[in-house]
């Protein structure tokens, strides 16, 4: 989808509403990982370079109605300033006399952080009345917040259509452009490798990316159910049994398409999930009764790297098994290392498979690592993310 993006407009002495994703994780009101707040930097530098009157607005957590300290974006604020190297200003509110009078105090130049638009029910209803309420702040609208453009809320969507010309900002277009590449329009061989706990959470996105990919590796316990349909004994793993019938016509669509298709060969055997160890190594077909299977095997760690080898395009969401136990994240951890050195375009997306890629100290190697887990997941589902959407055209 071809929209304006932030370079392509006048700011200067405008007011620049900037809806960004500082849903950020916190312990004791301290900032644990500042991720999300580096990652909008490169828009909002451009808008204070450019001398707009910025103002910053996000969600953070899910709080109560009417908001509670434990979600304020004033936690936020001593990072963002750090970050931004820069005096920021904060408003107590995002709407109303409060917000408008922090607003009317901005010189070209200053930016303002708004308090969390969740302290306001409308914004998660996309209330009109409440979008109304933010678009009276801006005189040109930016959505960089690619981790909330699948919402349809009152900051993501309804705003925008009060405020133009609405733009994306450089992450959010940095999102969809890589995402473009490595799936509507990728080198190829594009090579997929969908991993996770069930089947039923990703069904939509094997349906649409068997019908774009020419490798598509399994991982996670979602092989468990593959393994069962296809008549295998999978002793007390995890299996969607109304799933069955779906994972067939996968395999059946990959077949009719010439995807090459792969599932794990072998195993990790423990006693469970919290084992410092793995007690057994076995094929695919012999798995115990008396025992989990938390992670892939050797065998298949040799598989799935050797048929990475020729892809030129990887797409990878899901981990391998669960990598969260350091006895069990060598599957995923494989996979990391294969994608970083395959010399391919490589696109990370998933909260899991972008904390493994973090752990092995691999980031720095991807192409690109998404930083909106379920708006990642719906574009590989063919969806369109109404945040998006609602951007003007170029």
């Amino acid at each position: 989808m071809r929209k304006l993006s932030i370079d392509q407009v006048d700011l200067k002495g405008k007011r620049v509403f900037i809806r960004v994703d500082f849903n950020v994780p916190l312990k004791n009101g301290v900032v644990t990982d500042d991720t999300r707040i580096t990652a909008a930097l490169p828009t909002i530098r451009h808008a204070v370079a450019a001398g707009a009157k910025v103002i910053v607005a996000s969600h953070l957590g899910r709080p109560k109605a009417g908001g509670d300290p434990e979600s304020s974006l004033r936690q936020v604020l001593p990072v963002f300033e750090k970050a931004l190297g820069q005096k920021v200003a904060f408003a107590a509110d995002c709407i109303g006399p409060v917000a408008e009078a922090a607003v009317a105090a901005l010189q070209d130049g200053d930016v303002l952080l708004l308090e969390n638009v969740r302290f306001h029910k409308e914004e998660e209803k996309n209330d009109e009345g409440f979008a109304k309420k933010l678009a009276a702040l801006a005189d040109v609208y930016v959505n960089d917040a690619f981790g909330a453009a699948h919402r349809a809320h009152g900051s993501t969507e309804g705003i925008a259509r009060y405020v133009q010309p609405a733009v994306s900002g450089f992450l959010l277009k940095d999102e969809i452009d890589y995402f473009n590449k490595a799936v509507n329009d990728p080198a190829r061989p594009l090579a997929v490798i969908v991993g996770g706990a069930k089947v039923s959470s990703k069904l939509t996105v094997l349906k649409h990316l068997v019908e774009r990919a020419d490798i598509m590796i399994i991982g996670g316990a979602m092989a468990f159910t593959f393994n069962k349909a296809l008549g295998r004994d999978i002793g007390p793993n995890l299996c969607e049994d109304d799933q069955l019938e779906n994972v067939m016509n996968v395999m059946a669509a990959a077949r009719k398409k010439g995807v090459k298709f792969y599932l794990p060969v072998d195993f990790l055997v423990a006693d469970a999930v919290d084992s410092k160890s793995a007690r057994d190594v076995v094929t695919a077909q012999d798995l115990p009764s008396d025992g989990i299977a938390p992670d892939v095997g050797p065998a298949t760690i040799a598989l799935f790297k050797l048929a990475l080898k020729k892809a030129k395009t990887i797409v990878w969401n899901g981990p391998m098994g669960i990598f969260e136990n350091p006895a069990f994240a060598l599957g995923t951890v494989a996979m990391a290392h294969a994608l970083a050195d395959s010399g391919a375009v490589t696109v990370v997306g998933g909260g899991d498979s972008v904390a493994a890629v973090n752990q092995a100290g691999l980031a720095e190697k991807m192409s690109h690592i998404s930083t909106g887990g379920g708006a990642f997941l719906e574009l590989l589902e063919g969806k369109t993310l109404p945040g998006l959407a609602a951007l003007t055209d170029a």
